[in-house]
């Protein structure tokens, strides 16, 4: 059997399994769903509800595919959740100093959080990269930089460790199509932050394996040293993918902003996990941003699903609620296997010439 019959067999097997993955979360919740709480499901799952999961689990999705790229490449960037911090923090500094009256403000201040976050980032990669700084230890440290320095910034500029209240995007709804009973709510009347996410998602899936620059991401994790034979300089595509992991994280940070219309510094932030989750997340989904994106709706989906029971007047634990995606990753997981790890990841590398 040739290699690439042995790659396209994988492939497969891999899509199969996605697919099935896709499906036993689904009957997971149906059957807690029902089984739990006694309510018919379109009572659960109604089409505000399914929109309103989708913008909880867009940023964890941008996280997450931010970080895949970086670890498929060899790079484990453990700070997601700073970076987060920093891009809701940016977006909504960024938003206040240029205005606050429309939804243009809101974008520019999702442009500048990027471009900024991105700057932190490329810090980031050269302290990971260059000079070989422990990666879980320099994640950390950007958590814990953008937990004390972010709120101490936010209360300097409005006297207060959260935001006032800020434009956002507003939705997309588009004409008749809107009105088409369960969908029109959830497709043709959404935020246009959802769609850029799902775009986002596509285009990293078609880079990641249709492209030879994402086969050389693949390569710098698993077998940096071929690529290295090959003439690609593995320390630029770390570089690229670290990067692009913190631009997403950053974005991930500003969407969170922008459908939150307020940032809050106390706490954990209004972050609060999400970052982390972006980890889970990519883990769960086997290093495949659709897959990731599945496991950020599920999550998006049990951290609004709180609110839901509480309109359906059912008296269900937020720690139990919270539990329960957690609990799916380990039954999923253990039905299909774990998840393969790039073997290269967390590995400085040095070029033999």
């Amino acid at each position: 059997m040739s290699a690439s019959t042995s790659v396209l067999e994988y492939t497969q097997h891999r899509r199969v399994r996605l697919a099935g993955l896709a499906v036993a979360v689904l009957a997971v919740l149906g059957a807690v769903a029902t089984a739990v709480f006694d309510v018919p499901l379109d009572r659960i799952f109604t089409p505000g509800y399914v929109a309103r999961s989708m913008e909880l689990a867009a940023p964890i999705t941008l996280a997450a595919i931010g970080g895949l790229y970086a670890e498929k490449s060899g790079v484990f960037n453990i700070g997601l959740e700073g970076f987060m911090i920093f891009g809701a923090f940016f977006a909504a500094a960024a938003t206040y100093f240029v205005g606050t009256g429309g939804a243009v403000h809101a974008w520019i201040g999702i442009g500048m959080s990027v471009l900024l976050t991105t700057m932190l980032t490329v810090l980031f990669a050269v302290l990971l990269i260059r000079y070989k700084a422990d990666q879980i230890v320099a994640g950390l440290g950007v958590w814990f930089i953008g937990l004390g320095l972010v709120p101490f910034t936010a209360a300097i500029i409005w006297g207060s460790r959260n935001s006032p209240r800020m434009p956002g995007v507003g939705r997309v709804t588009v004409p008749g199509a809107s009105e088409i009973p369960y969908l029109g709510r959830i497709v043709f009347d959404q935020s246009p932050l959802v769609w850029l996410t799902i775009l986002i998602v596509i285009g990293s899936w078609v880079f990641l394996y249709r492209t030879r620059y994402g086969y050389w991401i693949q390569a710098a994790g698993d077998n940096p040293e071929a690529l290295d034979t090959a003439g690609i300089d593995v320390n630029r595509v770390r570089y690229a993918a670290v990067i692009f992991s913190g631009a997403m994280a950053g974005l991930g940070g500003a969407v969170l902003l922008a459908h939150s219309s307020s940032f809050v510094g106390t706490g954990q932030t209004m972050v609060d996990g999400r970052g982390w989750l972006g980890i889970v997340a990519y883990l769960f989904g086997n290093y495949n941003p659709v897959g990731a994106a599945a496991a950020a709706l599920l999550f998006g989906g049990v951290d609004m699903l709180q609110g839901q029971l509480q309109t359906l007047d059912i008296d269900a634990s937020p720690k139990l609620l919270g539990l329960l995606p957690y609990v799916v990753v380990i039954v999923v997981l253990t039905g299909w296997g774990k998840t393969r790890v790039p073997s290269s990841v967390g590995e400085p590398y040095e070029s033999e010439e």
